[in-house]
């Protein structure tokens, strides 16, 4: 007779998907059982889970598997490991090589030769880093005829050619968009370090998080603030209400999102600050983060440097992020 996990595995096969307690009911075992091969076959990778508790069930994986291919070194392998994430259009989140591998099979790729070709695209945009920050300075000034911000920085780019979306760009994509507090949470542990850095060494005593357009029931912004703490002055800004909403992202034409920053964001504070980092989640063009430092040295609030950062950042000049 047949093991059970083989069991488990035609009734999948057979059904296109099961739960626990469907398979503890079928099979006539203990919960605590089902659970024990459950857990055996997803390490294997020979099931895939869909959902969260307390509904998930179990499936057949999609991707082959691509351990056939000839293996990577371990430097690559760890490279890898350590920067790349994908969210697959299913929801689930693969890390490292799984995710790689998975991106490998899904476009028909062979894993040695992508995954090098990785490593060097990776080591270009590398280049624009220094301490783990890209200098955003560049992009501004040749955007804007009149720039507020003392320096810009990112903490990666959204995007790289070929392969999509970074690692925090698929964060900050997904949390945003599916307002999962528990993925905007990994992700401001995954940068609080970086960002505390910067506090730090720009002896920053006021910080202001630029307010969100889109209104949302969990706002990334707000638990940005919350779980980054900061432990600095916190500079009010204020997203004025307007008949209609109109997000930076809808809008094509540079000196519309300058407009558009200008009238809709209201630094409404009187304090007196030495240095102030502003913080925003992404810049495309650059427009609201600018013109809120303009209207802060309008105000001479800040007798020292105004501070940009961005979780990511656009490569080009004017560019828009349009999806977030």
């Amino acid at each position: 007779m047949p093991k059970t996990s083989q069991l488990i595995i035609n009734y999948i096969k057979k059904q296109g998907w099961a739960s626990g307690q469907e398979l503890a009911d079928y099979f006539g075992i203990s919960d605590r059982a089902v659970r024990k091969q459950l857990k055996k076959l997803s390490d294997n990778q020979l099931l895939a889970k869909a959902g969260r508790p307390p509904k998930v069930y179990y499936l057949l994986p999609t991707d082959k598997n691509n351990s056939l291919q000839e293996p990577l070194d371990k430097k690559t392998e760890k490279f890898i490991n350590d920067n790349y994430l994908i969210i697959t259009p299913t929801g689930e989140i693969k890390n490292g090589l799984a995710g790689f591998s998975y991106w490998c099979e899904k476009n028909k790729l062979p894993l040695k030769k992508t995954a090098a070709e990785y490593l060097n695209t990776l080591k270009k945009y590398a280049r624009w880093k220094k301490n783990g920050l890209i200098d955003g300075m560049i992009k501004l000034k040749n955007t804007f005829n009149k720039v507020g911000l003392d320096d810009l920085y990112y903490l990666d780019f959204y995007g790289i050619e070929r392969f999509g979306k970074t690692k925090l760009g698929q964060m900050l994509l997904y949390a945003k968009q599916s307002q999962n507090k528990l993925l905007i949470k990994e992700l401001v542990l995954d940068i609080q370090p970086s960002v505390k850095k910067i506090v730090k060494k720009y002896k920053i005593d006021g910080a202001g998080f630029i307010p969100p357009t889109v209104k949302r029931e969990v706002q990334f912004m707000k638990e940005l603030k919350k779980t980054l703490n900061l432990n600095v002055k916190n500079i009010n800004l204020v997203k004025i209400k307007t008949a209609v909403v109109v997000p930076q992202k809808t809008l094509n034409k540079l000196n519309d999102r300058i407009e558009n920053a200008r009238q809709s964001i209201i630094v409404d504070d009187n304090g007196k600050y030495k240095n102030i980092l502003l913080i925003d989640d992404a810049v495309g063009s650059g427009a609201t983060m600018n013109e809120t430092a303009l209207q802060i040295k309008k105000r001479k609030l800040c007798s020292g440097k105004i501070i940009g950062l961005a979780i990511t950042g656009s490569f080009k000049g004017f560019e828009i992020i349009s999806e977030i």
